[in-house]
This record gives structure tokens, sequence and C-alpha cells, in this order.
């Protein structure tokens, strides 16, 4: 197996193993750092949607009633739980186990792609980048909520601190840019905005027609 394989299985495992205590430490962080993060994406989709490491399913009840969601997540206990949280939901919701980095989707087949905390744990977010330009048809949209590395200069010595725990508990990049990976895929950046001290971005970019 190679070394980003090798890295996905961790990964896998990592979060087969939190998915019993996912939601409530997630409820709490949504609460203190992410607050209306969710629902900005949510509120911001249109046709087909592919949510990319959908976990526990969060977002699922916060999307409009009839939205057609195809969920992809590494871990199958993650999934287990989306399932239930979709169950009585009026949405169409397909979820699959695989990979963001090499989705099993045909070219130009979604209108939306959702990031939302992902792109921090995907060991090769670029990849999984590139597979939302390539599963987008042209005009299709990409919106993300992510924790971004700070451009506050306390805040980023604390988040640089930080990462090895973070890394190693939860496979938890703190210092990434989403924001580059998605402008070097060739997206057009439609709004892109920092909050709670630069460690909160929300973004949303078009794919060209």
């Amino acid at each position: 197996m190679n070394g980003d394989g090798e890295e996905m299985e961790r990964v896998r495992t990592v979060y087969d193993r939190a998915a019993g205590s996912y939601d409530a430490m997630m409820a709490v962080i949504d609460r203190v750092l992410f607050a209306g993060g969710r629902q900005w994406v949510t509120s911001r989709v249109k046709g087909e949607v592919l949510e990319l490491a959908v976990g526990t399913g969060r977002n699922l009840p916060l999307y409009p009633a009839g939205t057609r969601v195809i969920g992809v997540d590494l871990s199958e206990p993650m999934l287990a739980r989306a399932r239930r949280r979709a169950a009585p939901l009026p949405l169409d919701v397909d979820l699959r186990v695989g990979d963001a980095q090499r989705l099993d989707l045909p070219d130009a087949s979604v209108d939306t792609v959702v990031f939302t905390l992902a792109l921090c744990s995907i060991p090769e977010p670029h990849r999984a980048v590139e597979e939302a330009w390539r599963v987008l048809r042209p005009g299709g949209r990409l919106l993300a909520l992510e924790h971004v590395r700070s451009p506050v200069g306390p805040v980023h010595a604390a988040q640089r601190a930080l990462q090895p725990i973070f890394l190693r508990v939860m496979c938890d990049h703190l210092l990434r840019e989403p924001l580059e990976e998605v402008t070097a895929a060739g997206f057009e950046v439609d709004h892109s905005e920092r909050r709670r001290l630069g460690i909160v971005e929300r973004l949303a970019a078009s794919k060209p027609w």
C-alpha cells in the first residue's frame, strides 16, 4: 500500500472509532466556532448535490426539502448514523462509502459540491478539489465551510503548536488554505470570508461555463 493509501486507512480508522462520540463533540464545536456556517452552505445549494466527507450527516436536516443529495464518506460507522438521520427527511439521499480523492461518479454529473470541515482531514485535499471540478457540470458550484490557517500571528502560532496533537488524534490539519486549492483547480471564487480571528472560512466558487 502506498503512503497515500496508508494515510487514508488511518483516517478511516480514526473516524470509525470516533463515530459514536462525533455528534456530541461537533455540537459544541459548531456552536462555538462555526455557528450559522452549515446553514450558510446548505442555503446556497442548487440542483443535485454531492457532499464529500458527509460524516454523520449533520448537514442533511438543513438542505431544502426535495434536494437530491449524494453523500460520500470513508467511514461506514459514520454513514450508518447519517442514514438514520436521513430516514425521516424530505430529501432524496444516497449515502455511499468512498474516497473523495477518487470518486466513483461520472464527469459533469452534479450541480453542487459541498465540503464542510472535510478538507482538513483528506490526505491530499487538492485531489478532492480536482475531483469536485471533474464531477461538476459547467456553471456548477463548490461550497465550503472549513477551518483554516489564521493570518493573526498569535493564533497562527497556537495552531502550529497544536497541529501535531490534532493530527495524531483526529488526522486534522490546522494550517491548510482551501482557497489556494480551489483557485489552483480553475474555479472562479464568488465569495470568500474569514471569521473567528481568521480561523473559519466560508467559500463559494463556480466552475466556468
